[in-house]
Formats: structure tokens, sequence, C-alpha cells
């Protein structure tokens, strides 16, 4: 068996990538708290993270025809409002284990829909994928519940977070496809861009609901700089970057690791303690995502063939 793992600074950069968004729960969740809306979080990180890319990168606004556009646009909604939206609603209506439980299925999602558009990605969706997957999905599960073996079922939240896990995955295997013909500063802006578009008929109910003095308060700004600069500008930047250079498939198997960095942010921010489960879980969510980065051997025909 030979382990796909050529470039060790994209894998690294995936892992950092995972790091930021696996503390965004927290920051989301305390936004909630202060009284902003699911679509306010949404509309000023994301109109935050497209001012600076725009104040930084101007050239070339339309992509080479309408059909390409299309894709720019199912990818702002996929990968910005309809993911955002349902994820962070969701936390309003289910518990966070289980909102990153389902989340965790997306890589499962992402590898289903690129084997089915892409015939060159079709060798990564193998025994060695879905065995890795499994033991890395059962490792986050042992994170995420920590011995407390016991899910609160939500249908709404459930569902909602369901979907953005499927968001999620349309967003990748969209990206894959524009990556080919623009470049990843041009894809980000158009993502942010038309994230911001489709979210407006949710986020104008609550414009201008809040006065400046709201947004002076360290606990709102602080927040907001840190989901829109890091977690979207910086992070989406990164993760195009990601995809292009390592598959695609693997790329977001690390996505499996968010629950581990969710439970050491805990450990250090609320003082909530780390156990031995939680350790046996990472310990598999490690093996599980090495395991589905490795190519399956020759089959017992090539074998035979080769003798």
């Amino acid at each position: 068996m030979k382990t796909t793992f050529p470039n060790p600074g994209y894998h690294l950069l995936a892992l950092c990538v995972v790091a930021v968004w696996g503390t965004t729960f927290v920051s989301t969740k305390v936004l909630l708290l202060n009284g902003l809306s699911p679509q306010e979080i949404f509309f000023y990180r994301f109109a935050l993270a497209y001012l600076l890319l725009l104040a930084f990168s101007r050239k070339q606004f339309r992509t080479k025809n309408l059909k390409d556009e299309l894709k720019m646009l199912a990818a702002g909604l996929s990968g910005g409002s309809l993911y955002f939206y349902t994820e962070n609603t969701a936390l309003e209506y289910t518990a966070t284990t289980n909102i990153a439980l389902i989340l965790c299925i997306a890589p499962l999602f992402t590898a289903i829909l690129l084997r089915l558009a892409y015939k060159d990605l079709r060798g990564s969706w193998n025994r060695n994928f879905f065995a890795g997957s499994a033991t890395a999905l059962a490792g986050v599960a042992l994170v995420i519940l920590n011995g407390h073996f016991i899910l609160h079922l939500s249908p709404k939240g459930d569902l909602l977070c369901l979907a953005s896990a499927l968001s999620w995955a349309c967003y990748t295997a969209l990206l894959k496809d524009l990556e080919k013909r623009y470049d990843t500063i041009l894809i980000t802006r158009k993502v942010f861009f038309y994230g911001l578009l489709t979210i407006l008929p949710l986020y104008l109910p609550f414009a201008g609901s809040k006065d400046a003095g709201f947004f002076l308060r360290p606990v709102i700004w602080g927040n907001l700089l840190y989901l829109g600069i890091a977690a979207s500008l910086l992070c989406f930047l990164c993760w195009s970057i990601v995809l292009q250079k390592i598959n695609p498939i693997h790329a977001t198997n690390y996505i499996y690791f968010s629950p581990v960095v969710t439970a050491i942010a805990s450990f250090f921010i609320l003082g909530e303690p780390v156990t031995w489960i939680m350790a046996a879980g990472t310990l598999l969510i490690i093996s599980g995502v090495y395991m589905a980065g490795k190519k399956h051997g020759k089959s017992r025909i090539q074998a035979k063939a080769a003798g």
C-alpha cells in the first residue's frame, strides 16, 4: 500500500484551516447569545472579508462565460449563505454535539459527489477510504460524546445541519471545477460576493436594527473580526489553495479533526476536562485519516497477471 501524502506542507495548511474552523462554533454561539441572528452574523463576517479582499485585489471581475458565472453563484450559495445560515440556525434548535457529528458526514458526501462528477478521482473511493472514514467518524463520536452516549434528537435542527453538510460537499465539488480556469483570489472574491447577495433577502429585515454602540462592544467586534478575517478571508483563500494542491477527497477528511480542536479550545477557554475517551477518539481520527489517504494495492487479478 502506498500513502497519498506527497505535499506535507499543504496537508499542514489544511489542518490549520480546520483548526480555525473548529473554534468558530464558540464565536458564533457567543454572538447568538448577544443578540445577533444567524443571517446577521454571516452577512457581517462575509462583508468584512469581501471588502478587505476587494481592497487588495481589483483585477478581473468577469468570468469567461455565463455558465462559469452561474457556477460562481452556486459556489457562493453552497459554500456561503446556505451553508452558514443552515449551520448557524441549527445551533438554535439542536445541541452542538449533534451538529458536530452530522457535519462530519461532509467528507462522505464530498467523496460521493466528486466520484460521480470526476473520473480522475474515482481511484480515491476504495476500501481504504471507507474503512478510514468509518474509523475517523467513530473517533469523532468518542471525542464529542465524551462518555455520555446519549443524543437528544431535534429533527428541525438536525435536518438543517444535514443540509449544511451536503451544501459544503457541493461547494467543494464546484471548486474542483472552477480552479482549473480561475485563480484562487477571483474564486474566493466571487464566493463572498454571491454569498452576500443570496443572504440579502434574509438579512434585510434585520438591517439597521442595531445601533453603533452595539458593535463597539468588544465581545461583538472581537468575534466578528475573528470570523471575518481569520475564519472567512484567510481560511477560504487557504482552503482553495489546498484543494488545488492535494486530492480534495483527502483534504476534506481533515474536517474530522474539527471536534478535536473544539475539545481542546473548550479545555483552555471553558475549563472542560480532557478524558481518556477523548484521547482515544483522537487516536482513532488520526488513524482513520491516515488510512483513508492510502491507495489500495493491486487487485488479485493484477497480482496474478504480474506473476
